[in-house]
Order: structure tokens, then C-alpha cells, then sequence
């Protein structure tokens, strides 16, 4: 079989066009010689099964960041039939550079041109026939986003292909990767006689959004203005959508499940309808709120928006010891922590990058959306719901800021803050979608993984031992909520939720499907028989301890081979278990005080 890499240095739209040529296929993978999981997908090209491998976006083959090591050892250790570079058209002066590098390894290589079209009006103009003579490769112009020019692109793939060349050697690219060379005075004559620059940008669309959006005063303020409206939006077409899933849910169970499960013993049925099917089945009922939240906001990462917001920032983050970086991974946090913690590799400062992770698991990732959409939708009013949320989401932010003020004395940062800010982009709806279902997929592999587990341990710990009534003090589960109840109790949380935070240490997404189960109900009847039991502080009070306290396994597991301590893996468990109780404890003890 095969084998492509896809490189490119970032924002030049490399995840855009793997996922075109992909379409839905990619599937992690892990490869010899490295330690992080790279994107992969098998293609057809020129009668050939190829895997295609999306490296992580680098700007230097000699670099020291942790992605360019990345690179290096992913070619030091597999053989490679082809690669496609992929550079940004408008920015081919300071990207060329990657090109000759990858020249002067002798792999066999096709440089793809994108983003043509803001090229042409910033006035540049790229004679590609000539350029690819001079590099030796086919050079194609390609929009990755409407996929322009890239059926040429692929062509020009095959026949490199087809020519059955011998992969490249491992060994001969690890020992080009020792040896140094003059990139720069070959790059610098290549732009000269080939590239013709402008003197001044002709479009400045960018620059006359930016004077509004990156305002002294107001750009703070209008970011988490449109945060806001974005929360607004994803609630109000969310729910009727919510609701006929719920209501879809709740007849199949009473018209198909039911029946066939009257004749079978007691245990089965209760296992099957209350236990597995009750806790998936409240679960599925937030997909599609969830799945507008990731179409969302994905629409606004690939429109530049959320560099923006790191610039923006980064002032405020200064004085926590951070920069507009870590900004961008605490953002990246908000879809799931764990991919934004293996983010903070392009930060060569180790101090930074430990505060940084201190910080990430804080984020209200996507499965703690979840808890909190049940919680807000069992307790509180349509009118009220979106402020609730959005008041969740700064509480997240000032928790992270809290403890990176507490925290910068002991992991200082000397590195200077540099941040490419690309034009802003309208994303098709073909790219929207894909990187949607990308972020949705994601999600529901993690939540099956533990959702079905989760909810039989469930099931078990309620109902037995078998001779008390189930969901009672007496079962397993009760005595467990005994157990912490004085811990619990200070901050207004029962043994039922009790238990449903347990489980969440192992997955946020057990946390609804567990209550379900514990109830015994599922949908509309589940959150009228909670809103019976706790009141408005109560709910809040337990969405602020499981906003804060440990976010899930895979989050810790990630922060202790990331950081390589035990010890700071330790520390950050034992910092948010104890901020989560004492923000809950301040937030409930006040709020009885004042007479709620």
C-alpha cells in the first residue's frame, strides 16, 4: 500500500483539504517512532490504495517544537511514496522555505498552492509553470475549501505514484534531517524571479474588520457578546429538536421494547428498559444540541475569529503568566480538553506549557455541556436557560484565570508571544459539516465507550443488594452516598447526584445516563421527578462542582504523559476537586443566606 503525508505549515487549510480528499474515512492511528496519534484515511489514487497521513502543521523541518520533532520522527521511521506540501498562496514568501526543505530530503513531493483566489487580490501573482521547473515538482493552484484545482492536484499525485519509485528510506531522510543548508539565499531567488509581490495589500477587507472587532474597548466586549448570541441561537433552534428526539425515544420504548421485554424475569427488564436503555436513551436526546454547538463553532474557528480572540487576550493573559496561546487551548478546551491539553505542544516553554495544562481541564468541554443542558432544561425556565449557561461559561473562564494568578509564581515564562492572525474566511457549508461530524463522531465514540458500562455499574449499585428497594439508602449505591454525605451535604448535593459525580470522574457523558437510572425514568418524567426533589441553588450548586472538579480518565491520563509528572498529575486532580468545593460551598451557603 501507499503511503501520502499531507504537509504544510499552520492555517494554510491542511485539516481542510485532508477531510475533502478523505471526505468522512479518517481514523487515528499510531505510527512507529512516534508518540502522538496522527489522522489517517485510505484513498484511491491511480489504481493504488494509499494511506494518507495529516502531519501536524510546522513552519520549520529543523524546528524544535515538539509537532516539527513530530514530523522529523515520522519521516525518520516510515517510508513515504509521496508528499503533498500544502502553502498558502498569499504567503508564499515566508512559506517557501518548507517546500525547499522537503526538496533537499528527496522525497517526491507535489506543492499545492492554496487560497489562490486571496492571492490574486492581494495582488500576487504566482507564475506556477515556471516555479515548478525551477523546484523540479508539480506546483498547482488549489482552493482546498471549494476544492479548486484539485483534481489537477491529485492527478499530478497519481502519476508521481504510478511511477513506482522506491519509497524513501528512513534512514537516508534521518540523516538529511542532520545536515544543514542554505534555505534562505535559494528561497529569497526563487521569490525574486518567479513571485511578484505587491507593495502594499489591495484588499483590506481584513484590516477594516479588525479595526471593529479587535477594538481597544470594545472587542472584548463583543466577543462574549457574540459568544452569547451563539448560546441563544444553539438553545432556541436546539430544543424543539431536543424535544421530538426525547418524545421518538420515549415511543419506541412503549411501542417496541416493552412488549418484547413483558415475558422476560424481572431483572432482565429492569436491566435492559431502566438500566441501559434509559441511560443511552436520555443521553441521544442531547445529541442534536450538541451537534449545533460543534457546527457552531466550528463555523467560527475557520472564519479566523478565534485568533482574533487570542489577541485579544493575550494582554489580560500576560498578566496571569500566559499568552494568546494558551488562550486558543483553553478555547479548544471548550469542545474537549483532552485534544487541547496534546495542543500546548507548540509551546517550547516547559513552565508555560504546565500552566497552561493546569488551566485546560477547567474548560466546560462538550460532555459537561451535556449535564448542564439536562440540569437547565429540568430546572430552569426557556427565558432563563441561556443566561444560566452563558453564566457557566464565565464562571469556567474565571476559574481558569484564578488559577493561573495563583500558579504563575511557580511556573514563570520567559517566551515572547508571536501570533499569525489569518483573514477572515466565510466556511462552506461542505466544511462546516465535515469538521462538525468530525468533533460529533468524536464525541459519540467516547460516549459509547462508556455510557453502556457506566449505566449497567449503575443499574448494579441500585438495585442490589436485592432484598432492599432499589435507588433506597440500603442499596450499594446509597451507602456509597452516606459515605461522602459529609462532604456532600455542605454544598447541597444528595446521595443521588452523589453518585452520578462519581461516575463522572470516569466520563462526563455518565452522568445524565446514570441518573436516569438511578430515577428509574428517562426524558420529561426524569427532570419533573428531579426538579420535585432539589431546588434551583441545589442545581446550580452541583453543575459549579462538576464544572470544576475533575473533568474525566482520558483528560488525566493525557496530562500525566503530556507533562511526564506524576506529581503535576496529582496536583491538578487534587486543585480542582478542592476549588470546585469551595466555589460550590461559597455559591450554596451564600445563596441560602440571602433567603433562596
Amino acid at each position: 500500500m501507499k503511503r501520502i503525508a499531507l504537509l504544510g505549515m499552520p492555517n494554510t487549510g491542511k485539516s481542510t483539504l485532508f477531510n475533502r480528499i478523505s471526505g468522512a474515512s479518517a481514523r487515528v492511528g499510531n505510527w512507529p517512532g512516534i508518540t502522538v496519534d496522527l489522522m489517517s484515511a485510505k484513498i484511491l489514487i491511480g489504481g493504488h490504495i494509499a494511506e494518507l497521513i495529516d502531519l501536524p502543521g510546522i513552519y520549520d523541518i529543523h524546528g524544535f517544537s515538539e509537532d516539527e520533532q513530530v514530523v522529523r520522527h515520522f519521516l525518520s521511521n516510515n517510508a513515504v511514496d509521496l508528499v503533498i506540501v500544502l502553502l498558502n498562496s498569499s504567503q508564499i514568501d515566508r512559506q517557501l522555505s518548507l517546500v525547499l526543505q522537503i526538496k533537499k530530503l528527496k522525497i517526491p513531493a507535489v506543492l499545492a498552492l492554496n487560497m489562490a483566489d486571496e492571492a490574486r487580490q492581494s495582488g500576487i501573482t504566482i507564475d506556477a509553470d515556471n516555479l515548478a521547473k525551477a523546484l523540479e515538482m508539480p506546483v498547482l493552484q488549489i482552493s482546498a475549501k471549494y476544492g479548486d484545482g484539485l483534481p489537477k492536484a491529485l492527478q499530478a499525485a497519481t502519476q508521481i505514484i504510478n511511477q513506482n519509485q522506491p519509497a524513501t528510506d528512513p534512514q537516508v531522510i534521518a540523516q538529511f534531517l542532520q545536515e544543514d543548508n542554505q534555505i534562505e539565499h535559494e528561497m529569497e531567488d526563487l521569490i525574486q524571479h518567479h513571485v511578484q509581490m505587491p507593495t502594499t495589500f489591495t484588499d483590506n477587507t481584513t484590516d477594516k474588520i479588525d479595526r471593529v472587532l479587535l477594538h481597544k474597548w470594545f472587542g472584548l466586549p463583543i466577543f462574549f457578546a457574540a459568544m452569547f448570541v451563539l448560546f441563544q441561537f444553539i438553545f432556541t433552534v436546539g430544543k424543539p429538536l431536543q424535544d421530538g428526539l426525547a418524545w421518538a425515544l420515549s415511543v419506541l420504548r412503549s411501542g417496541l421494547l416493552e412488549p418484547i421485554f413483558a415475558s422476560s424475569p424481572a431483572w432482565l427488564s429492569g436491566l435492559m428498559l431502566d438500566g441501559i436503555y434509559n441511560g443511552v436513551a436520555t443521553v441521544a436526546a442531547f445529541v442534536p444540541i450538541i451537534v449545533l454547538f460543534f457546527l457552531v463553532m466550528s463555523m467560527v474557528e475557520d472564519s479566523g475569529y478565534l485568533s482574533r480572540a487570542a489577541f485579544l487576550m493575550d494582554a489580560l493573559m500576560a498578566k496571569m503568566g500566559l499568552d494568546g496561546r494558551g488562550f486558543v487551548m483553553m478555547l479548544m478546551g471548550f469542545g474537549c480538553n483532552v485534544p487541547a491539553l496534546m495542543g500546548t505542544r507548540i509551546m517550547r516553554s516547559r513552565p508555560m506549557r504546565l500552566l497552561t495544562m493546569l488551566v485546560i481541564p477547567l474548560s466546560l468541554c462538550s460532555a459537561r455541556l451535556q449535564v448542564f443542558i439536562f440540569m437547565i432544561t429540568a430546572l430552569f425556565t426557556a427565558k432563563h436557560a441561556p443566561l444560566v449557561l452563558f453564566s457557566l461559561y464565565v464562571m469556567s473562564f474565571l476559574t481558569m484565570f484564578l488559577t493561573a494568578v495563583l500558579f504563575q509564581g511557580q511556573y514563570k515564562n520567559a517566551e515572547p508571544f508571536i501570533l499569525e492572525l489569518p483573514p477572515y474566511r466565510f466556511p462552506t457549508l461542505r466544511q462546516i459539516v465535515l469538521r462538525g461530524w468530525h468533533e460529533v463522531k468524536h464525541f459519540l465514540v467516547r460516549a459509547s465507550k462508556f455510557i453502556v458500562i457506566g449505566v449497567v455499574l449503575v443499574w448494579a449499585l441500585t438495585n442490589f443488594p436485592s432484598n432492599v428497594p432499589p435507588a433506597s439508602a440500603g442499596t450499594y449505591a446509597g451507602q456509597i452516598g452516606a459515605l461522602f454525605a459529609p462532604f456532600l451535604d455542605p454544598i447541597g448535593i444528595n446521595s443521588q447526584l452523589a453518585i452520578a459525580l462519581i461516575f463522572g470522574f470516569v466520563a462526563k457523558e455518565i452522568v445524565v445516563g446514570a441518573l436516569a437510572v438511578i430515577y428509574g425514568m428517562q426524558g420529561d418524567a426524569l427532570m419533573s421527578q428531579i426538579a420535585m426533589q432539589i431546588d434551583w441553588v441545589q442545581a446550580m450548586s452541583f453543575m459549579l462542582f462538576t464544572l470544576i472538579y475533575t473533568p474525566c480518565l482520558s483528560t488525566i491520563a493525557t496530562i500525566r504523559s503530556e507533562s511526564k509528572s506524576s506529581g503535576f498529575m496529582w496536583l491538578s486532580i487534587a486543585w480542582s476537586l478542592g476549588l470546585a468545593w469551595v466555589v460550590s460551598f461559597m455559591f450554596y451557603q451564600g445563596a441560602r443566606w440571602l433567603g433562596y
